[in-house]
């Protein structure tokens, strides 16, 4: 059964620094790019950063030099990660993690998602 639990979000001041984690259960997982997107009031939601499963890595402009997404791949479940500095009240965002050529396929889900809020 696959399965994907975002956490890490929180209250920040402009300027702070959050690191996201994403517990994605399912070997499936493994053999996938995997990818952070967010969702803010009002918007719809919008892909942040992907990496491969060679590492190759895609950021979208807004957060580029700021964020740095990452993963390590286990047995049966891959962990991504997104390390967020010098966060700005634009970043507030519920955000979530998923596989992109999966979420293609129609079969995917999402998880609950972890709440961002930058704020002073």
């Amino acid at each position: 059964q696959v399965q994907l639990v975002e956490s890490g979000g929180g209250l920040v001041q402009p300027g702070g620094s959050l690191k996201l984690s994403c517990l994605a259960s399912g070997r499936i997982f493994s053999l996938h790019a995997m990818a952070w997107y967010r969702q803010a009031p009002g918007k719809e939601r919008e892909l942040v950063a992907r990496i491969s499963i060679r590492d190759n890595i895609i950021y979208d402009d807004s957060v580029k030099g700021r964020f740095t997404i990452s993963r390590d791949d286990a047995e049966g479940k891959t962990q991504v990660y997104l390390q967020m500095n010098g966060l700005k009240p634009e970043d507030t965002a519920v955000y979530y993690c998923n596989a992109p050529d999966l979420l293609r396929t129609g079969n995917m889900e999402w998880g609950q998602g972890t709440q961002v809020t930058v704020s002073s």
